[in-house]
């Protein structure tokens, strides 16, 4: 996972239906960036992962290409880490359910995860956070099925 994922990838190879997401993104140096409200956040160099769900007009094709951009309106806390944050995968589920909240409580779970920052990305949820961090890239053994259900891993 060298290179970016792009939003016109994003375009062409996520469906236009609803479900969840998860995006990977890489920090190379140590940094830091405002998140709205919640103050300031010291990044890290790794991996960082953020969980998000996609039901609404355009579904994981337009959330997860408004992700992709860098050009955008800062709205959610997403949107101020992908300007310090490079997107270099994206793991997404079709599946009806909101899966959010379960896969953020099996990432948590995972080894060498850590919260960098509670409530980010989850102020409409009961998890700690959406938001996960850990040094080294994740195993992509780790993500496939996440919280029992099926999903596709586009990487660049």
């Amino acid at each position: 996972m060298t290179h970016s994922v792009t939003e016109k990838r994003v375009r062409t190879e996520i469906p236009a239906q609803g479900g969840t997401y998860m995006l990977f993104m890489r920090v190379q140096k140590p940094s830091a960036v405002e998140i709205g409200k919640k103050g300031a956040m010291r990044l890290q160099p790794g991996f960082y992962l953020y969980v998000g769900s996609a039901f609404g007009p355009g579904g994981l094709r337009a959330r997860v290409g408004r992700h992709a951009r860098d050009e955008k309106n800062l709205r959610w806390h997403i949107d101020y880490l992908r300007q310090k944050a490079r997107l270099v995968a994206v793991y997404f589920s079709t599946d009806d359910a909101q899966l959010e909240d379960d896969w953020a409580e099996s990432i948590k779970a995972w080894p060498g995860m850590r919260v960098p920052m509670p409530g980010f990305g989850a102020s409409d949820s009961q998890a700690l956070s959406h938001l996960f961090f850990c040094s080294e890239q994740p195993d992509e053994t780790l993500y496939h099925g996440l919280a029992g259900r099926k999903g596709v891993f586009l990487s660049s």
